[in-house]
């Protein structure tokens, strides 16, 4: 039996300490908040979108950095493997619309808790409220950890060390980057980090005017200098500063560093189940319907009320303008807007804001099929922690446990 030490109580670290416990090692996990899976908590809204029901192989079409990294583990542990592990340990669960799990309570705390009882029941010993300061190793293996206890500092040696500590979104979860810090003072290289999944801030003042306003069933595009990056159908929400909602976070984890000093633009369609060509035919057919109307009150058979001032605005077309009197050019302007919205992205949101963190632990210096450490022997990293992520859906949390599951099977 070997003494394992955890660093971390999140998703990542609660499964690889259930993992390694149950294949009959003595566990010690160390976590610096007063609870476990403070992050999980909050994630999905509170709901805890646990994984992704989708075919292992399109698992892999959702990872966006060093997915090639991920076969090995994801192979090893899959996102029915996680589903039916906590299915028998007694966690209800669902699959709602594009295969998103959740609880079916709707409750992260109840994933928490079937995570806690199961670190109970193979014996892993929890220190809550328990820093950790620092990994030791000496002539490259790990020997332990150095922890800080309220006032009291300990020495905690180990055979293996975990680190499974996240990322830097979300700090007030615990999220502070302490992970990447080990990882550099122990030689590795760590990627530049960035705010993942994460909304947009927008330059245009009319957006802000829509505040509060969610849109269904659109298309957007974003664009780097005129060439595009992303493309997806779905949901989002205009904000106080932007715009947000499932396609934008899903969008933000395609624009790198250097983007951001370059043009930046996205697109909306609006009525994406229609060809330019048949949304001209839909307009000429409610303009020959409603001769004596006012092309404001039409308008509204097109978008939301609340977009009515905006696109009126956008069009160029008077509000009281009969629609008799419009003209095949106004129709194909009134097209043109519904079809392509255009808005100016001038930069993203922050880390308080981010679901994830892009970058971290160099994959390179890590073995892919038990996620340790090719540089210090007995050195293990596992969830957001390392240079590994996807997009929205169930997806990054996979990316924890199968990392999770591979470091915990691992350890010796």
């Amino acid at each position: 039996m070997s003494k394992i030490v955890v660093v971390g109580g999140g998703a990542a670290g609660m499964l690889a300490s259930i993992i390694a416990a149950r294949n009959g090692h003595q566990v010690v996990l160390f976590e610096k908040n007063e609870k476990l899976g403070k992050k999980l908590y909050i994630t999905g809204k509170g709901r805890c979108n646990i994984t992704n029901a989708c075919d292992v192989e399109e698992l892999f079409n959702n990872i966006l950095t060093n997915k090639k990294f991920m076969y090995s583990s994801i192979y090893g542990f899959t996102n029915h493997d996680m589903m039916d592990m906590l299915s028998e340990c007694g966690l209800k669960i669902k699959t709602e619309r594009g295969n998103r799990v959740f609880p079916d309570s709707d409750k992260s705390s109840d994933v928490i808790a079937v995570l806690q009882k199961t670190m109970k029941k193979y014996g892993v010993e929890i220190n809550l409220d328990t820093q950790v300061l620092k990994i030791t190793s000496d002539e490259g293996r790990v020997t332990g950890v150095v922890v800080k206890k309220g006032k009291e500092t300990l020495n905690v040696s180990a055979d293996s060390v975990i680190v499974a500590t996240g990322g830097v979104s979300y700090p007030t979860t615990g999220s502070t980057g302490d992970g990447h810090t080990f990882a550099k003072e122990l030689g590795h290289n760590v990627t530049e980090l960035l705010p993942g999944l994460v909304p947009f801030n927008t330059k245009e003042e009319w957006v802000k005017e829509l505040q509060g306003l969610s849109l269904k069933n659109v298309e957007v595009s974003v664009f780097c200098d005129n060439k595009e990056i992303y493309n997806e159908f779905g949901e989002m929400l205009f904000t106080h500063f932007g715009v947000s909602g499932p396609v934008i976070l899903s969008a933000s984890s395609y624009i790198k560093s250097d983007m951001l000093k370059k043009k930046l633009t996205m697109t909306i369609d609006l009525k994406p189940a229609m060809s330019e060509e048949q949304l001209g035919q839909r307009v000429l057919r409610e303009t020959e319907a409603n001769v004596n109307k006012a092309w404001k009150n039409v308008i509204e058979n097109f978008i939301p009320k609340k977009m009515v001032p905006v696109m009126l605005d956008k069009i160029g077309i008077p509000g009281d303008k009969k629609m008799n009197s419009i003209t095949k050019e106004e129709r194909m302007r009134i097209v043109a807007a519904l079809k392509k919205l255009e808005i100016t992205i001038v930069g993203l949101r922050g880390f308080n804001e981010a679901i994830i963190t892009r970058g971290g632990v160099a994959t390179k210096e890590i073995n892919p099929t038990t996620m340790e450490s090719k540089l210090v022997k007995g050195l293990y990293f596992a969830g957001e922690v390392l240079d590994v992520d996807a997009v929205t859906g169930g997806f990054n949390l996979q990316i924890a446990w199968s990392t999770a599951y591979a470091a915990g099977i691992s350890v010796e």
